[in-house]
């Protein structure tokens, strides 16, 4: 009887693990849900409640337009009520959605970015392909039964829209678009006795900011009369490998999945960084701060971000983060990000794109989908791009009367119409076409995040006096590979390949899966247990009546 409980134990322990935690992580390795089909009509007589997962910062005007869109679109839709839910950042959007997969309580629309979606798709039918709801007649772009002007296909940009596209199939509509520029002390510059190029390029942004690091005797820097200047700031620093990677016609990684960046080109880039980390001419946000606030306050000359920050950058900025006090007057230039060859300008294309969620209502779905495709219209567009250096997704948008009287109007004030943020936007419309974006594949978000940190690694290091050489490259390679598994990626074909890599749910899923487990497996051994007992009783009653 012993040895048979031990076995029972075993089993049960085994079995109800399985059972009970694999469907319960939805589209961490499971079947999911049924794929979505697109009703033939939309519900009219129902009402729905759906969620809206949104990112802003503190630009409040942003958050008005949400709150504006939502309210215009609930009124053409009086049977669908639309809950907003802000972020601060993609990445706890990302976490959250992660996490509520696994108990199929994701939102129904989500603003993300498509390394994420590669994520969400880590099993079946979580977040629903486009593909024909684009040309679907009644619901599509542009379909007959809209309530609201919204774009066709044709009238999204197409590269902002192929952005959208990975695994065979269309997994979300762009929202926004921006890329990176160089916000630059043009006044600094030429105090130095430089003039800007036509195009910036890297050995010219290398020389001046090493030019800029010269002191005097008491140790203040000649350029500004401060003890603080640092030349050349570069806020995100897996854009910047990422975009040196690509001018150089390098390696970082194939559609499949293929992990390409550990080369003698990355090398060679980490090899210069580090130079420069040494003399003082560069830094990175994430070991100096934000770098607007140095370039405001007269302590940076080269300051890249995102063209959709631009509304912090230069003296005037409508939302600079520094007192006044510390503000230096300065001519502010924006320009394209260095390059290798100014002839050919390369540079990413980057921003927020929106997804729907499948949910076992398919007339839900649909309804999210009416939402989702609302913010193409041209109020919502054009009122975003307004608040920050992005462009509209849409050809509809960018060549309306309203969106070109704006560009026009540059300089106007240091609100609306603030001439650094209108510079941003220019910048990203004049350079569509030498746009990229990077491979999608579930593990790109992983990859990306170790572009970036090899660059803050070697500036740590530079900074605490080790030596960067050859073999520091190459451990560095190695702990990249290790820490962000990409190992478990390299050449296994796409997403499906990495799976393991990216598809793990977060340690409070985890948690709570095993927990359920642990209660299913106690209460199915005490009732095992009891089933047990009492066979073994009436056997003995038995034995005893014979």
């Amino acid at each position: 009887m012993r040895k048979l409980r031990k076995k029972l134990s075993l089993f049960l322990l085994t079995a109800v693990t399985v059972v009970t935690v694999l469907p319960l992580m939805g589209c961490h390795g499971s079947r999911g849900m049924d794929a979505f089909v697109i009703p033939e009509e939309f519900d009219t007589t129902r009402n729905y409640e759906i969620t809206f997962w949104a990112k802003n910062d503190t630009n409040k005007t942003q958050t008005r337009i949400y709150e504006k869109a939502i309210s215009d679109f609930e009124a053409l839709y009086p049977n669908i009520k639309v809950n907003l839910r802000l972020y601060t950042d993609y990445g706890k959007i990302y976490n959250d959605v992660i996490t509520n997969i696994s108990t199929q309580t994701t939102p129904n629309v989500c603003i993300t970015y498509p390394d994420h979606i590669a994520t969400y798709l880590t099993g079946t039918n979580c977040v629903v392909p486009l593909d024909e709801l684009f040309i679907n007649e009644k619901y599509g772009l542009g379909g007959s039964e809209l309530l609201y002007d919204g774009p066709s296909k044709e009238e999204i940009i197409p590269q902002f829209l192929k952005e959208c596209s990975f695994g065979e199939h269309y997994y979300a509509i762009p929202y926004m678009r921006s890329t990176e520029a160089c916000y630059i002390n043009k006044t600094y510059v030429e105090a130095l006795g430089y003039t800007l190029p036509e195009t910036l390029t890297w050995d010219f942004i290398w020389e001046v900011s090493e030019a800029a690091t010269a002191k005097d005797a008491e140790g203040n820097f000649l350029i500004n009369g401060q003890k603080v200047m640092i030349p050349f700031i570069y806020k995100s620093t897996d854009n910047m490998m990422i975009q040196m990677l690509r001018q150089q016609n390098a390696g970082y990684s194939t559609d499949e999945g293929e992990i390409l960046i550990f080369n003698d080109t990355t090398k060679d880039f980490l090899n210069t960084i580090a130079e420069h980390v040494k003399t003082g001419a560069f830094s990175t946000f994430k070991i100096s701060g934000y770098p607007a606030n140095f370039l405001n306050a007269g302590q940076c000359i080269f300051a890249v971000d995102s063209t959709a920050g631009a509304t912090w950058m230069g003296t005037d900025a409508p939302l600079s983060d520094i007192s006044e006090d510390k503000l230096v007057e300065f001519e502010t230039e924006v320009m394209t990000i260095p390059q290798f060859d100014p002839e050919n300008p390369v540079m990413i294309s980057q921003g927020p794109s929106v997804c729907v969620f499948n949910k076992a209502d398919h007339q839900e779905v649909l309804a999210s989908w009416l939402f989702a495709q609302y913010l193409l219209t041209n109020e919502v567009q054009i009122a975003y791009a307004g608040t920050e250096g992005y462009v509209p997704v849409t050809s509809k948008a960018q060549q309306s009367a309203e969106y070109q009287d704006y560009l026009s109007r540059g300089g106007e004030d240091n609100e609306t119409y603030y001439d650094v943020k209108i510079k941003a936007s220019k910048l990203l419309l004049e350079n569509t076409r030498n746009t990229f974006v990077t491979p999608v594949f579930n593990g790109s978000a992983s990859l990306r995040d170790a572009a970036g940190q090899m660059i803050e690694n070697v500036s740590k290091s530079v900074k605490r006096k080790e030596t960067v050489n050859e073999t520091y490259i190459q451990a560095l390679y190695e702990d990249m590979t290790s820490l962000h598994r990409l190992d478990q990626i390299a050449g296994a074909g796409g997403r499906e390949a990495g799976k393991e890599e990216l598809g793990k749910l977060p340690g409070t899923a985890v948690a709570l899966l095993l927990a359920i487990a642990g209660a299913w497996i106690l209460m199915a051994f005490y009732v095992i247990c009891g089933w047990l007992k009492k066979k073994e009783i009436l056997k003995k009653i038995t034995n005893k009546g014979n």
